[in-house]
């Protein structure tokens, strides 16, 4: 399974993500996040990935989490009500959000992703 990329153009870290995995001549296929959010199967695994840490996945920066007023309605939220959120809302997703058959990661730091992709 060829690494999914799901990044959004202007997002500067996306496009340092991108740049390291040509660099590094990881083959990979980019998928635009916010037209086409990961599913709440890709999410599950993400989560897993994270120790089951849901918040991890979020944006806790962007606009729209900032907007719904995640920061104190998330803790309240069942994780099926927030997997569905992110799997229909790709503004809520941390980005880049990166799959394979065999690892994960969400956001961009070069060390964590030599080890993995």
């Amino acid at each position: 399974m060829i690494l999914k990329v799901y990044a959004y153009k202007n997002c500067d870290t996306c496009r340092k993500a991108l740049r390291w995995l040509e660099e590094n001549d990881v083959q990979h296929e980019i998928v635009p996040i916010r037209e086409q959010p990961p599913s709440e199967t890709e999410l599950r695994r993400m989560q897993a990935v994270y120790g089951g840490d849901l918040r991890k996945l979020f944006n806790t920066s962007g606009q729209d989490y900032k907007a719904l007023n995640l920061k104190d309605k998330l803790p309240r939220m069942s994780e099926a009500e927030a997997l569905r959120l992110l799997s229909k809302n790709g503004n809520l997703v941390k980005r880049p959000f990166t799959l394979n058959e065999r690892a994960g990661a969400v956001g961009f730091k070069a060390e964590e992703w030599k080890t993995k992709f």
